[in-house]
């Protein structure tokens, strides 16, 4: 398995609205010749809030072997971008679950820059996964029931204005 920061949180029942499981700066490696945080690194950062959210609701199995490879891969992912970050910035992600059915679910990310204000956003499209098979799979009955508990916390919070927008020349 590859290192990765994967910010494990214990699954407690309590659930904030919304999450924020990741907190981090931003590297030299990630920082390109424009002096800001390359493209590509905003996937990166908002990639750790997804490991950190599936190691959070599989509590307490928060690795792939614990798990015996019942797993998830991202099959469509959305980006848009707001403010910089530059070398040494502190971020936060806040993370929140828009919706889901049997295999899929869509989390909405926010990447905060450290006086609050949004630099990125990132919607994401994950698909339960068997790493044995190589098939798709439904969620595990635990890994639905808390997919149930935090979207009823979550739909208070209301559908965010850049979720389920593509590409467009007009501004919106």
């Amino acid at each position: 398995m590859i290192e990765t920061e994967t910010f494990l949180h214990d699954w407690t029942g309590e659930i904030a609205a919304p999450l924020q499981l990741v907190e981090n700066k931003v590297r030299s490696e990630w920082v390109d010749e424009f002096h800001h945080m390359n493209m590509a690194h905003y996937l990166t950062i908002c990639d750790q809030s997804n490991w950190a959210f599936w190691n959070w609701i599989n509590g307490p199995d928060q690795t792939i072997e614990s798990r015996a490879g019942h797993e998830y891969v991202i099959v469509e992912n959305h980006i848009t971008y707001g403010a910089e970050l530059a070398e040494g910035d502190g971020f936060t992600i806040t993370t929140q679950l828009i919706g889901f059915d049997d295999k899929r679910l869509i989390l909405f990310h926010q990447v905060l820059t450290a006086d609050g204000h949004v630099s990125a956003s990132n919607e994401t499209k994950l698909l339960g996964f068997n790493l044995e098979s190589r098939r798709p799979e439904a969620w595990s009955p635990r890994v639905a029931e808390r997919l149930t508990q935090i979207l009823q916390a979550h739909e208070t919070l209301g559908r965010p204005a850049q979720s389920g927008q593509g590409i467009a020349l007009k501004k919106r």
